[in-house]
């Protein structure tokens, strides 16, 4: 069933911004760029991604000018807070300290270029006006899609970061870590509990090999363990279970994050639910997994890969990633 739309939930400050982003971007592109950065807002393309470093759709960096990057860039920094941007810079970066790292420690058998103008740029439909259309970034670890309904409604999901390495281990960057408060409120978290609530919380002492929804189109709730609820909690525990779960959705620009925590919070937090698998205490080696949820979302991280030095992260929607509620109240209202 289609959502029923609110005004509140109409942010046309953040959609304007993004189209003029979009089309400064796509003005500036010369045909051939055009006809790799542009797609149909039909279609299957617009929900095909992955966060490993394989070929993909869009245009590439290292296929634009430096000005060009620029506007790329400012495309992106529209949909994401400033930590956020921040952040996916950061992850960008990290490619080449992963290159060295790969190269000192499996030296020639390097299997990816792990370069960082190696992200794609994705425009689909005509940016602005009253019909639906999306922009997505997509390379190693990036996973960006932000979807615009009826001119002035948008979803910012689903929304990926990454980080390989997690924690720099060689070079000038030795200890920068790129995404250290996804680990560490969990982790906080989960040594604060008694051992009642650890019997719940924590649903298995090995962590999966990855995210559990991996790049899946759709998710449901039964894809990942539910384990403590919000509800169980003291207040402490509440507190960081609270701000764990707003370093995802504060990702999002701010006009955007503050609408979809509204929406969490209307769904009821005590519904809310956290699985820890892995041990509880840091060090490489101790790969690690949790999953948070409630009645509308999902939030899910693992670190387990690279001797437990590669993170994924990411926040997904059930049924407003790729913005399909707010498209079926669109097509509902306009197009019967």
């Amino acid at each position: 069933m289609a959502i029923e739309i609110g005004s509140a939930q109409r942010a046309p400050a953040a959609a304007q911004r993004m189209a003029d982003a979009a089309n400064r971007f796509v003005d500036s592109l010369t045909p051939w760029q055009r006809a790799a950065a542009t797609f149909s807002f039909a279609g299957d393309e617009r929900y095909l991604w992955h966060y490993t470093p394989v070929e993909r759709n869009g245009l590439l960096l290292i296929n634009m000018t430096p000005a060009q990057q620029e506007l790329a860039f400012a495309l992106m920094a529209t949909g994401l807070s400033e930590r956020g941007y921040r952040q996916a810079r950061k992850i960008i970066a990290l490619e080449t300290m992963l290159r060295l790292e790969e190269h000192i420690e499996r030296p020639g058998e390097e299997r990816w270029d792990r370069n960082p103008l190696r992200y794609y740029f994705s425009v689909f439909g005509q940016p602005g006006g009253r019909e639906p259309w999306a922009w997505r970034v997509g390379g190693h670890h990036i996973g960006f899609h932000f979807t615009v309904v009826d001119g002035d409604l948008i979803s910012p999901l689903p929304l990926f970061f990454g980080a390989n390495p997690s924690q720099v281990k060689y070079g000038l960057e030795t200890g920068l870590r790129t995404l250290p408060e996804e680990e560490d409120l969990a982790r906080e978290l989960v040594q604060s509990l008694d051992s009642d609530q650890r019997a719940i919380a924590i649903v298995d002492p090995v962590a999966p090999a990855d995210l559990l929804t991996k790049n899946y189109r759709t998710v449901t709730p039964e894809m990942t363990p539910a384990g403590l609820g919000l509800g169980a909690m003291n207040g402490g525990q509440r507190d960081l279970l609270v701000r764990l779960m707003r370093q995802y959705v504060e990702r999002a620009a701010d006009d955007l994050s503050g609408q979809e925590w509204s929406r969490i919070e209307e769904a009821g937090l005590d519904r809310v639910t956290f699985a820890w698998a892995g041990p509880t205490e840091r060090a490489f080696g101790n790969g690690h997994y949790y999953s948070v949820k409630g009645p509308t979302f999902m939030l899910e991280y693992d670190n387990t890969q690279n001797d437990s030095n590669h993170v994924h992260s990411v926040w997904r929607d059930f049924t407003n990633d790729w913005a399909e509620d707010l498209l079926a109240s669109h097509l509902s209202a306009h197009h019967r």
